[in-house]
């Protein structure tokens, strides 16, 4: 099976039923464009992936510095309490600096640019859902609108048969039965007329809710081709967000396994005595791992294990894309044969019935509900080919619209 599927969408209704779209009709660009633009859901994915951008830009940065200021050595007993008169009492004011090495700080920003990459790529996921959700409420208007094309051909049918046959009936050349037949027939043909437009008008709503300014029409949907097995799965939402969570375990688990070695710290601070000499004081401050394999290491095991996790959830997101985009291919490439093999098989049968059908009734052959009969098949014909129809296109639109768009990846 060529995996490369012609997208037709809806061109395929065109040759059952040609609409006649106005000239301000929506496209589906433009739809999929106003859908994108007004996305709350898109929106704050962006803030998300915003602020872990923010975040990021701090992760290679050294800790402020702590300011620190103090009295030493002051006496609390004896004739110099609390005076500054005794030798060892000080005013002292130091700084002191947590100092992180270059690689800490490399693999702190790399676990921060991982973050961002995983915010970013839920942004794009959000902007497939809304294109693919988008997509199928275009669909089920357009094909909503064809239904109601059909529809509305067969009420106009029954109501010309009705009247036809009530002029037959003054005439004495048709029975009361076939017209209380017809109009029965009348009655069915106008009821599914208003449940179509009842349908009709749902869709719309649907569309509307996500490009956001009414819908009269829609244009019919120009052909795109669906995208290979190893794109569809490579740009699958799941499998990007799956990606990227494995690729922030590692990065996690690199700056653990850096942080095994302590931070050293170091103080300057400056004393002043009164009547005396002032002094300097410097000092490094060194943390003592005394049970690395009771803390350091565990820490490391645990962010090793999440790596783990998250590679084996990996390859399972990976093998349901995969066939997700085998079902769908196949799916669609039977649901094409089930569409031609009906046009052939069903459809132009029926129509060559309804037309034998006509001539018969012209020429006072048949009654004219043998003529009914003919087009209600043909009509219901033409009603399931339009389901099949829809059904490709879905099949079809689930392929396009599905994966992330390519320019949407780094």
């Amino acid at each position: 099976m060529n995996p490369r599927i012609i997208v037709r969408m809806a061109a395929l209704a065109v040759a059952l039923l040609p609409l006649h779209s106005r000239g301000n009709s929506l496209t589906l660009d433009q739809a999929l464009s106003l859908a994108v633009e007004r996305s709350q859901a898109a929106q704050a994915a962006r803030s998300g992936a915003a602020s872990a951008a923010q975040t990021a830009r701090a992760a290679a940065q050294l800790p402020d510095p702590v300011l620190r200021a103090g009295i030493d050595n002051l006496p609390i007993s004896g004739s110099d309490r609390f005076s500054g008169r005794d030798s060892m009492t000080m005013k002292r004011v130091g700084i002191s600096q947590e100092w992180v090495s270059a690689g800490k700080r490399s693999a702190r920003q790399a676990a921060a640019d991982a973050a961002v990459h995983r915010e970013v790529a839920a942004t794009h996921a959000s902007l497939a859902d809304v294109r693919l959700q988008t997509g199928m409420a275009y669909l089920d208007v357009y094909f909503a609108r064809a239904a109601l094309g059909l529809a509305v051909h067969d009420e106009r049918h029954a109501h010309d048969e009705l009247e036809t046959a009530r002029a037959r009936l003054s005439s004495a050349s048709a029975t009361s039965q076939e017209v209380l037949a017809l109009a029965s027939a009348r009655g069915l043909a106008e009821d599914a007329a208003a449940e179509a437009r009842q349908q009709l008008d749902v869709a719309r709503a649907a569309l509307e809710r996500w490009v956001g300014v009414p819908v009269d029409d829609v244009a019919a949907a120009g052909g795109s081709t669906a995208p290979s097995e190893d794109a569809y799965v490579s740009r699958h939402p799941a499998v990007v967000a799956a990606q990227r969570d494995v690729d922030m375990a590692r990065s996690e688990a690199d700056s653990a396994r850096i942080n095994r070695s302590p931070n050293w710290s170091w103080e300057v601070s400056y004393g002043q005595r009164s009547g005396y000499s002032d002094m300097v004081s410097v000092g490094v401050s060194i943390p003592l791992a005394i049970a690395p394999a009771q803390r350091q290491d565990r820490e490391l095991a645990a962010k090793l294990a999440l790596v783990e996790k998250a590679q084996a959830q990996l390859a399972e997101t990976t093998r349901v894309a995969v066939a997700e985009y085998r079902g769908l291919s196949t799916e669609a490439a039977r649901l094409a044969e089930r569409v031609e093999r009906y046009r052939t098989s069903v459809v132009l049968p029926a129509q060559q019935r309804t037309a034998v059908a006509l001539a018969a009734y012209r020429s006072n052959q048949a009654p004219l509900t043998t003529l009914f009969d003919a087009r209600h098949a043909e009509l219901e014909a033409d009603r399931k080919l339009l389901a099949l129809q829809r059904d490709l296109s879905r099949a079809q639109a689930s392929l396009v619209f599905k994966a992330i768009s390519e320019g949407d990846l780094p």
